[in-house]
C-alpha cells in the first residue's frame, strides 16, 4: 500500500467509530487550545516587554558606575562584599534608601572611552527639576530622562527631537497633556513650557523648554524624555554656585560600543579598570526569566491534559485493533506486511492529533485574540501597544507538531499489536 493509500485509509478508518473518536479529539483538543493560549500569553507579554526596551534604548547601548560603596555594588553583585574606604572618593547618594555611588569624573570618561570597542561615552547629568507648567497654570511634579541612544519610541502627535545641539526640547506623556491645560495632543506640539529648578542654595530658577511632541506612556521609561540640551539647562540652573570640579561629577554613564562586539568581554575590561556596566538585557533578564517560568507553569498543565488524551488515544486504536482484526489478516493475506500495518494505525493515530490539535489551536486563537482586543481596549488601555495574547505562526505549528507526535507515539503500541497478529489467527477471529 502507498503513502498516499495509507494516509486516506487512516483517515477513513478514524471515524469508524465516531463517538470514540470524537471524544479522543475532544481530550486532545483541550490540551492544545491551553498550550496554545499559554504560548500566545509568554508571546504577547514578551513583545511589549521587547518594544518597551526598544523604547528604553538601544541593545549596544551600556550603563557604567563605579561600585557602590554599599555591598553588593551598584547592580546588585552580591559576592563582591563591601568596599574599603578611601577618603578621596567622592559619592553621590541615590534615592532614599537607594545606595551610594562613588561619583565618575572627567578622568573616569576618558578611561572608559579607552576601553576596546566602546564608541561613545556620554555622561548623565543630575538634573531634577522641581516642576513644569504651562500659561502659569497647575505645576506638576516630574523626572526627567536623556533621550536613550538608538530608542524607538511611539509618539501620538509631532516629532523626536534631534538630539545633537543646545536646543530645550522635551517629549510630553499623553497623561500630561490634559492636565497642564492642553486641548489636544496636537496643541501641546510647539508650545513653551516652564521648568522649575532650584540650585543647592535652595534658589528656584526657571528654564524654558519646547514640546516636540508627545509620547505614549510606557512601561519602562517614566517620565519626559528631554533633549541634552535641556538636561544640560537644567544641570546647570541646579549647580549654579558650585565649584566647576563639582559640578563635572555624574552618578554614571552611558556608553555605546560596536555593534559586532562582545557584550561580556567589555564587562570583564571594564572590571579590570574599576568599573560595572549593565545592558538593558542585562537589566531585563529577571523579567524574561520570570514570565518564562510563569508560561513554563502553565504550559505543564496543557501537557498533562494531552498525556491524558494520549491514553484516550490508546485506548481508542486498541479497541479498534480488536473491532477490526479479521481485517488485518485479511490485509496481511493479500500480501500487506508488518510495516504497512503499522504504519496505517500509527497514521490514523497521528489524524486524530492533528485533527484534535488544529481545532484547539484554532479556537484558542480566535477566542485569545477577541479577549486579547477586548482587554486592550479595556482595562489594559493605558500600556499603549500591550496584547496580552499574540500568536506566533512558528509557535502554533509547534504546538500542532507536539500533539501530532505524541498521538504518533501514543499510537505505537496498539499499531505495533496489530502489525504482530498472525493472519491465520486473525482471519478465525470472532
Amino acid at each position: 500500500m502507498r503513502f498516499g493509500e495509507i494516509i486516506r485509509t487512516a483517515m477513513g478508518n478514524a471515524f469508524r467509530s465516531r463517538l470514540r473518536t470524537t471524544l479522543t479529539v475532544l481530550a486532545i483538543f483541550v490540551g492544545a487550545f491551553t498550550l496554545t493560549l499559554t504560548n500566545g500569553v509568554g508571546t504577547g507579554i514578551t513583545n511589549y516587554i521587547d518594544s518597551q526596551v526598544s523604547s528604553f534604548g538601544a541593545s549596544d547601548v551600556m550603563m557604567i558606575t563605579q561600585s557602590s560603596l554599599a555591598e553588593g555594588g551598584a547592580f546588585g553583585d552580591s559576592g563582591s562584599g563591601p568596599t574599603e574606604y578611601d577618603p578621596d572618593r567622592t559619592v553621590m547618594s541615590g534615592q532614599i534608601g537607594g545606595p551610594q555611588i562613588e561619583a565618575l569624573g572627567p578622568a573616569d570618561l576618558e578611561i572608559i572611552r579607552g576601553i576596546d570597542s566602546i564608541v561613545s561615552v556620554e555622561p548623565m547629568q543630575m538634573a531634577s527639576p522641581d516642576y513644569i507648567q504651562w500659561n502659569d497654570g497647575t505645576r506638576f511634579e516630574f523626572t526627567i530622562n536623556p533621550m536613550p541612544a538608538g530608542s524607538s519610541l511611539n509618539l501620538v502627535a509631532g516629532t523626536i527631537f534631534a538630539d545633537d545641539g543646545d536646543a530645550a526640547e522635551l517629549l510630553l506623556p499623553v497623561s500630561y497633556v490634559e492636565p497642564m491645560g492642553f486641548s489636544s495632543y496636537e496643541a501641546a506640539v510647539g508650545q513653551t513650557v516652564t521648568i522649575g529648578v532650584s540650585d543647592f542654595m535652595g534658589t528656584q530658577h526657571q528654564v524654558d523648554a519646547t514640546v516636540s511632541g508627545v509620547q505614549e506612556d510606557t512601561l519602562l521609561a517614566f517620565g519626559l524624555i528631554t533633549s541634552r540640551g535641556l538636561i544640560s539647562s537644567v544641570a546647570a540652573a541646579q549647580t549654579s554656585g558650585l565649584p566647576p570640579a563639582m559640578a563635572e561629577l555624574y552618578p554614571l554613564v552611558t556608553a555605546q560600543f560596536a555593534g559586532n562586539a562582545d557584550p561580556e568581554v567589555i564587562k570583564s575590561d571594564l572590571a579590570a579598570a574599576g568599573y560595572t556596566g549593565q545592558t538593558i538585557a542585562d537589566q531585563m533578564g529577571a523579567i524574561n526569566t520570570v514570565i518564562n517560568a510563569i508560561v513554563a507553569v502553565l504550559n505543564s498543565f496543557a501537557v498533562i491534559a494531552l498525556i491524558a488524551a494520549g491514553f484516550g488515544i490508546i485506548n481508542t486504536l486498541y479497541m479498534s485493533v480488536q473491532e477490526r482484526t479479521r481485517e488485518i489478516g485479511l490485509m496481511k493475506a493479500m500480501g500487506m506486511g508488518r510495516g504497512g500495518i503499522f504504519a496505517l494505525f500509527s497514521t490514523e493515530a497521528a489524524f486524530i492529533g492533528l485533527l484534535g490539535s488544529a481545532i484547539g489551536s484554532a479556537a484558542a486563537i480566535l477566542l485569545g485574540t477577541i479577549i486579547s482586543n477586548v482587554v486592550a481596549d479595556g482595562p489594559l488601555s493605558e500600556l499603549a501597544g500591550l496584547r496580552v495574547l499574540a500568536f506566533d505562526p512558528i509557535s502554533v505549528a509547534t504546538v500542532i507538531l507536539t500533539v501530532m507526535l505524541l498521538a504518533f507515539l501514543s499510537g505505537t503500541l496498539p499499531a505495533a499489536s496489530a502489525a504482530r497478529l498472525d493472519p491465520i489467527d486473525a482471519l478465525r477471529y470472532e
